[in-house]
């Protein structure tokens, strides 16, 4: 077992987890941060692939994505290790803080300090979004990223339908699509 290894995706998700205030979408761009800026585990599609699949799937972004990271990098025990830095802190802390901010609950330091957050919030969304973006219509092309997000967003939006939904269709239009290099080949 690789204790440097090991040590590392503690700290990665441990600092993730515990920066990401309000909850798992949150905690995503600093999971990216970590894995594909800080430590280069993974590059921006593979993150963006397991980001998807993660989100077709039931249940915390957050440990899904712990889990699939730590048991590729570090097999059984990389798994329980991300799993672990990801859940018992947050348990720990999640139990202290909602004591102490219940008894101060209607003070206006507490209501400020939740506001001011979440545009920070906000703001590392987008800027995540825009980073996606960028590499889908490196992949996709231009045109094809901007039908694709428009027609996403007015399923989620407007028609209700589940986001795992749209990524399972989108998962299964990518399977099928022909790649640049089948054309290619249909050509010749």
């Amino acid at each position: 077992m690789n204790l440097s290894l090991q040590k590392d995706l503690f700290i990665a998700f441990f600092r993730s987890t515990m920066l990401g205030y309000g909850g798992g979408p949150s905690a995503i761009p600093l999971v990216h941060d970590e894995v594909v800026k800080r430590y280069k585990w993974m590059d921006d599609e593979e993150f963006a692939d397991v980001l998807a699949i993660g989100n077709t799937l039931p249940g915390p972004i957050a440990t899904k994505m712990a889990g699939y990271i730590g048991y590729r990098l570090g097999g059984w025990a990389g798994m329980l290790n991300a799993l672990f830095a990801t859940v018992i802190p947050t348990v720990v802390i999640l139990i202290v803080l909602l004591s102490i901010l219940a008894s101060f609950s209607e003070s206006s330091i507490v209501e400020g300090m939740t506001q001011a957050v979440t545009p920070v919030v906000g703001v590392m969304l987008l800027v995540m979004t825009y980073n996606f973006t960028k590499q889908s219509g490196k992949g996709l092309g231009w045109v094809w990223t901007s039908i694709l997000a428009v027609v996403s967003l007015i399923g989620m939006q407007f028609l209700g339908i589940h986001p795992a939904i749209i990524i399972v269709i989108l998962i299964c239009y990518a399977l099928f699509k022909p790649t640049q290099k089948q054309k290619e080949n249909q050509t010749s």
